[in-house]
């Protein structure tokens, strides 16, 4: 009678631990779906939108698309606008002071000087500025971006090694570092994200 038993509760405790697997792989699938999915109000819990009148007045100064700014943003900083890298990168699209100083040496510098990259709206409108350049100096929005994270140098010599064989450089195929290939990819994933999602905030002004 007590095997019986034991014989019992071991049925019933594999029946639960069964049922218990089931419904987690029921939900993993689910979640899976939804992320591939990405509707609406499942990437707004992903990705956040802030600073979005800077985001979209700038962009519309330097002929940008806005979703393009916020997933620059997104991908940098995760709009956390104190952020800084290790290699001394600021404020919400992780600009070198150089780089800000440089942008403030060309045309159509932005207002105020490059000493407040912390704050967001200074930070936005010194960050398209410079994506504008890259974009007009590279020609591609895909070789603006792995210039943005790589360096110029580097896109530049990669485009050399690849016309010495007779083609053109392809991104992010021909870039061999990692992070400028997964940086370039994950921004332009995001702008399709940020087009769909904040379709609303991030229309284009004017």
């Amino acid at each position: 009678m007590a095997r019986e038993i034991t014989l019992v509760r071991r049925s019933a405790v594999s029946t639960r631990l069964a049922t218990a697997l089931v419904v987690v792989v029921g939900l993993a699938i689910a979640w899976l779906l939804v992320h591939q999915a990405m509707p609406g109000w499942y990437a707004r819990l992903w990705y956040p939108l802030h600073y979005e009148r800077a985001i979209v007045d700038n962009a519309g100064r330097n002929g940008l698309d806005p979703a393009l700014v916020a997933a620059v943003i997104e991908t940098e900083s995760g709009f956390v606008p104190d952020s800084r890298s290790s290699q001394g990168a600021v404020g919400l699209m992780q600009l070198l002071p150089a780089t800000a100083r440089f942008v403030a040496e060309g045309p159509d510098r932005p207002s105020p000087g490059p000493a407040r990259l912390e704050d967001p709206e200074v930070n936005i409108a010194y960050g398209t500025r410079y994506l504008r350049y890259l974009i007009d100096r590279h020609g591609t929005l895909t070789l603006a971006l792995a210039a943005d994270n790589g360096g110029e140098a580097n896109v530049e010599r990669w485009g050399a090694e690849a016309a010495a064989v007779g083609r053109t450089l392809r991104v992010p195929e021909d870039v061999p570092f990692p992070e400028t290939r997964a940086f370039v990819g994950k921004v332009l994933d995001l702008r399709g994200i940020y087009r769909r999602t904040y379709a609303d905030r991030l229309a284009p002004s004017g």
